[in-house]
């Protein structure tokens, strides 16, 4: 991809949706381009950037961010997030809190919101407490997966035996005659609310607070000030004392925020009487 048309995608992106693609990234843009090409048929780049423009529906726009905001997510992805949050929400718990509000920030074709309500969902005395995880993403192809909530068995390695006995269903696989897919359970499905939500778009329309946020790996798409926004809304929509976790290769260094490091990529709002 010529370095000018490379420029003006990457402007597009940050535009639209805060996404910041520095150079050197020419050959992904292009790949991820070439599958809006085949799907429109239309024969190169150039033409491609025209019908972005061109395209008053807007619908196209977020095919293009669904396509340049794909990144790689697993179950209990950076595990240690997930004893924490095992620790943090049966303190909660044991202090006789019924209310559980979660946050998956970006949760892609989610894995990571459905790992969060295994967690909490096989925490004694959850049974009666009212536990509603938020799962957001920009892309609505990856929406629709995760509402769906299907996967193959090899997307289910990370998940124990025993946990995916229990939580999910197993189905044969329609493209493949020796195949399955396992698919989230009613019990998880009903703990997990989708929205389609861009993160370098602050404020946002939901209400705190919010017991813990999980917002990894998405900071390393996002320029400066776009983290700096989207640092300074999660902070406000967590309770004091609440949790942010962010990716263990993230960091909030020269971010402007009251949230205090626990340790590396883990982070709490201060209680009133500790700020």
């Amino acid at each position: 991809m010529e370095p000018q048309l490379f420029q003006r995608f990457a402007a597009l992106a940050y535009e639209k949706a805060g996404i910041s693609i520095k150079p050197g990234k020419e050959a992904l843009v292009a790949a991820r381009v070439a599958k809006r090409l085949r799907a429109l048929a239309i024969p190169d780049a150039e033409g491609y950037l025209r019908y972005l423009e061109e395209d008053s529906s807007g619908e196209e726009l977020v095919r293009f961010l669904d396509v340049i905001s794909t990144h790689f997510t697993s179950f209990f992805r950076e595990p240690d997030h997930f004893d924490l949050l095992r620790e943090e929400l049966t303190e909660l718990l044991l202090a006789g809190q019924r209310r559980l509000r979660l946050w998956s920030a970006a949760c892609s074709t989610g894995e990571e919101p459905y790992s969060m309500a295994m967690t909490a969902l096989g925490l004694d005395g959850v049974a009666g407490a009212d536990l509603k995880i938020l799962a957001t993403d920009i892309s609505v192809d990856t929406l629709r997966q995760a509402t769906e909530g299907r996967y193959g068995t090899p997307r289910l390695e990370p998940v124990p035996e025993g946990l995916r006995r229990r939580w999910f269903k197993r189905h044969p696989d329609p493209r493949d005659p020796d195949g399955e897919l396992w698919e989230a359970g009613p019990e998880l499905k009903a703990r997990v609310v989708y929205r389609r939500l861009n993160l370098a778009e602050p404020p946002f329309p939901m209400n705190g607070p919010l017991d813990v946020v999980f917002c990894r790996n998405v900071l390393i798409y996002f320029d400066h000030p776009t983290r700096q926004r989207l640092i300074s809304a999660v902070e406000k929509l967590l309770r004091p004392g609440g949790l942010l976790c962010i990716g263990h290769t993230e960091t909030l260094s020269g971010i402007d925020t009251r949230l205090k490091m626990q340790r590396p990529s883990v982070f709490r709002r201060p209680t009133e009487r500790a700020s």
